[in-house]
């Protein structure tokens, strides 16, 4: 049996980095990782799919060059097997620059293999024995399938899978409206490929107020994408060479490939946490306190597997929070951090905080203002006008509650709001102050001067 200070599973966005700071601290550290490092962001998440988001939207600004005044001869074409290349190429400089980063840090012992408990202070890899006083779990999470009647008698893609195409669908037909459909939805749209959304709930991404869902909506329909809202018992099956999907209320859909973009679950269940003594929820995320320790003294859960976020950043600030309150007599706190993230179709979204619906629910006193991105004046210069900008704050006490920027470069400016927010700053402050012209984020006053109570 091999003794260590500290053990990490999982080398996605927090293991790495908490690795590194026990090992400067002097600790030993075995860091586990079952196949790739880097996790979904590096492997099959943010990287990747980002990649192929660029070489989509290079796409579509040639296609709209004639309105920069910019002419082209000749045709345009996707070269699937280049585009896939490309996105390898990121991948794989991400994951051996994070190997060897690890593999050269003195007191982190890379280990390759499956880990699973035996008991709360011992995990075993293949033939090998690990203990120590101190086990932290960054194990991500992966597609969730769900039981579709047909759906294993056909072929079918998910967001590990897809990004490996190297040649284009003639129609891809996705199930789900949530982040990860919809920028795949329009990423094989403006890359040539037919596509449709079908979509159980009413809205597309559920999560946003209306307005957002509906200008999301717009802004994929104007781009040629079909949508199948209210698709109840959806069923699959073969229709020569092509997949059929089949739900009520709608018509039937033909495509030649399928993508299953229904959320995502954590990877908790061949862990062996039961002999460990971990708790999990009904979800099967792991229950962690505010500091993000477990039930069982001397385990920790970061990152996607534990259901506060799943999301790069969340994940990276999971490991600031462990690391300062273990090394730097800190006493930070997951309740403490505002949720922020962004949805990257084209004009992409920035969100923060809670939506307008939500500090309704909660019982807020609550003042909205919204405002066309048509008003920005960077956006009618990049001639990118689609979307709207929307604040929600508390009329009591003057706090932003929540803010969302859909439209051209919203995914920078939200970040006005961001650390106005996580620096209590109440909004009549920011109305005086002078942001830089011509910018998105220069209309954050004026939209904040236009708050008023419904």
């Amino acid at each position: 049996m091999r003794t260590f200070d500290a053990i990490i599973v999982g080398a996605g966005q927090a293991g790495p980095s908490l690795a590194g700071r026990l090992a400067a601290a002097g600790m030993t550290v075995a860091l586990i990782e079952r196949k790739f490092v880097g996790g979904t962001c590096v492997n099959a998440g943010c990287m990747p799919t980002k990649t192929l988001v660029a070489s989509a939207r290079t796409a579509q600004v040639i296609r709209r060059s004639a309105e920069y005044g910019i002419r082209r001869d000749g045709g345009m074409q996707t070269d699937m097997a280049a585009v896939e290349k490309r996105a390898a190429t990121v991948i794989n400089n991400a994951r051996n620059s994070l190997t060897s980063s690890l593999t050269s840090t003195e007191g982190i012992s890379l280990i390759r293999g499956h880990a699973r408990f035996e008991s709360a202070k011992t995990i075993r890899v293949g033939d090998e024995t690990l203990t120590a006083p101190r086990i932290f779990l960054n194990v991500g999470a992966r597609p969730v399938i769900p039981p579709l009647p047909g759906l294993s008698d056909i072929e079918y893609l998910t967001s590990t899978s897809i990004i490996h195409l190297t040649a284009l669908p003639r129609h891809l037909a996705i199930i789900g409206a949530g982040y990860i459909g919809l920028e795949f939805a329009q990423m094989y749209r403006r890359f040539g490929t037919e596509v449709s959304i079908i979509e159980r709930g009413p809205y597309l991404a559920p999560r946003e107020d209306d307005d957002i869902c509906q200008a999301i909506g717009d802004v994929l329909r104007a781009e040629g994408i079909s949508i199948h809202k209210n698709a109840e018992d959806i069923r699959l099956s073969k229709s020569g060479e092509n997949i059929r999907i089949s739900t009520a209320g709608n018509p039937d859909v033909e495509a030649s490939h399928l993508l299953i973009a229904t959320g995502r679950r954590p990877n908790t269940d061949d862990l062996g946490l039961e002999k460990a003594g971990v708790a999990l929820d009904s979800k099967g995320y792991i229950v962690v306190d505010d500091h993000l320790s477990t039930n069982v003294d001397g385990i920790w859960a970061l990152g996607d597997c534990n259901g506060h976020g799943a999301f790069t950043h969340t994940s990276y600030n999971d490991f600031e929070i462990v690391a300062a309150n273990l090394l730097d007599g800190e006493d930070r706190k997951v309740s403490e951090r505002i949720p922020a993230y962004a949805l990257y179709i084209d004009p992409p979204l920035g969100r923060v905080g809670i939506t307008e619906k939500e500090a309704r629910a909660k019982g807020r006193s609550v003042a909205t203002s919204t405002m066309p991105m048509s008003r920005v004046g960077r956006a009618v210069e990049k001639g990118e006008t689609q979307g709207l900008m929307k604040v929600v704050a508390d009329v009591e006490t003057g706090q932003i509650l929540g803010a969302a920027i859909f439209g051209v470069e919203g995914d920078e400016a939200i970040h006005g709001f961001i650390d106005a927010m996580h620096a209590r700053t109440p909004y009549p402050v920011l109305k005086w102050a002078v942001p830089i012209h011509p910018t998105v984020s220069e209309l954050i006053p004026t939209l904040l001067g236009g708050l008023k109570s419904a």
